[in-house]
């Protein structure tokens, strides 16, 4: 049996037809979060696991020194040395996450494995939330992970969020 294709308006056998791999799939799993169960493991995973944003955030705040004409930025003063430094932050790093972060395909199979198992999965990450969320986003990360908590102190609160959960430090650990 022969079709008509949308693209060339010429038929092509069904045969040759792919079906959509997602079509299979129950809707619940196919896409998004999938609603975790009060007995679901809490996973609660360091943002560098996940990619690593350090040179991202290096080459930022040098970026950021040059254009301030400072010495040098301390990440600690940021809101008195360069009070618009989030803004700033956004932009070069929505212009720059292509060069220094690369998602990792075996890091990506965890994640969706640990999500579709039921897991709550949890980033903490002592960088500022706008790189983090961000980070995530390019990383193809960002639909799994329920929940982030940025800056000092962030896995400590994770963990109090998530209650009992495996803490994954390295991508071995995922």
């Amino acid at each position: 049996m022969e079709s008509v294709s949308h693209y060339s308006g010429g038929t092509v056998p069904d045969f040759h037809r792919v079906p959509f791999p997602l079509a299979r799939l129950p809707r619940e799993s196919s896409i998004g979060v999938m609603p975790s169960s009060p007995s679901a493991q809490a996973v609660a995973v360091d943002l560098d696991v996940l990619g690593d944003v350090g040179p991202l955030w290096q080459a930022w705040l040098e970026d950021a020194a040059r254009r301030a004409r400072v010495s040098e930025l301390d990440p600690a003063r940021l809101d008195e040395q360069l009070p618009n430094w989030r803004a700033l932050l956004q932009h070069f790093a929505e212009d720059h996450a292509p060069v220094y972060l690369r998602p990792s395909a075996p890091v990506t199979v965890s994640l969706r494995q640990l999500q579709l198992s039921g897991a709550v999965i949890g980033v903490f990450t002592g960088y500022p939330e706008e790189l983090a969320r961000l980070a995530l986003a390019h990383l193809g990360a960002s639909r799994r992970v329920e929940s982030l908590e940025c800056g000092e102190g962030a896995e400590e609160r994770l963990l109090a969020s998530l209650g009992p959960a495996r803490v994954v430090r390295t991508a071995l650990d995922l």
